[in-house]
């Protein structure tokens, strides 16, 4: 039988559903930017680096995000629980001797805990989608940059410099970030003394930092540690693949305290 001759079967696209995707996720950045102001992301903060909210496991944190799908995302509508498992696969096979990068790849995203009701239920603007830094001009190569016309912040001059509140080659360290899972994680991270090596905390904090590691912008802030860091947020960790097996349960102990105070 030949090709012409065999039943093709073809799944229509629908694009109905892509369109409402579309509205959704340019919903979420639309609220993401005008609501995170220099102030909001400072109270949020204080406010989560007390890590009051609940203690558990990584695993309990893990199991949580099965109930929620990023809206931020345009491509990926599956549990988080999912994606954080093919993310942490893929780069396993890629970088099979550096299990602590297997690990972060795991937990980068888990800060999207805050979508619990355990954690405060946040919206989904807080807590998904690109970050950026706050306290001085906010970067034209930052995603769906217009609608920024609307923050307070965009019309306080103090806050829309080159510099703003901060000094040259500060470093991204000093810097007060939008808020939002990573900022979160972060906090966690380093609130429970994970072992993590230091480019670890680096993508956990700035793999959502797109403005600057795909568009270079904000470099002027980097000192020489930062931009040695830079080469590890340029790892293709953040793919799929289909396979889950019980490693992570050992990579966890390895780093991370058998409760946490998230």
């Amino acid at each position: 039988m030949t090709y012409g001759e065999m039943p093709v079967s073809i799944v229509p696209r629908d694009y109905e559903k892509e369109s409402l995707r579309r509205e959704i996720v340019l919903e979420i950045y639309r609220k993401n930017h005008i609501n995170p102001t220099y102030e909001f992301a400072k109270k949020k903060k204080e406010e989560y680096e007390k890590l009051d909210k609940a203690v558990m496991s990584i695993w309990e944190c893990c199991e949580l995000l099965n109930e929620f799908v990023d809206e931020s995302d345009p491509d990926l509508d599956e549990p988080q629980l999912e994606h954080l498992l093919q993310s942490a696969e893929a780069i396993q096979k890629d970088y099979p001797d550096d299990d602590w990068l297997h690990l972060t790849a795991l937990i980068d995203d888990l800060g999207k805990v805050l979508l619990h009701p355990s954690f405060g239920a946040q919206p989904q603007w807080a807590v998904v989608g690109d970050t950026f830094p706050l306290g001085y001009a906010l970067d034209e190569a930052i995603v769906h940059h217009h609608f920024f016309k609307e923050n307070p912040d965009y019309q306080n001059p103090a806050l829309n410099t080159e510099l703003g509140v901060y000094t040259e080659n500060s470093g991204p360290d000093n810097v007060t970030m939008s808020w939002g899972h990573d900022e979160y994680m972060y906090l966690v991270a380093k609130g429970n003394n994970a072992t993590l090596p230091p480019a670890g905390l680096f993508i956990i904090r700035f793999h959502s930092f797109y403005a600057l590691h795909r568009s270079g912008s904000y470099t002027y802030l980097m000192n020489d540690e930062d931009k040695e860091m830079m080469t590890w947020l340029e790892v293709k960790y953040d793919l799929y693949s289909k396979s889950k097996e019980p490693y992570y349960p050992y990579l966890i102990q390895k780093h991370f305290p058998e409760k946490l105070k998230p």
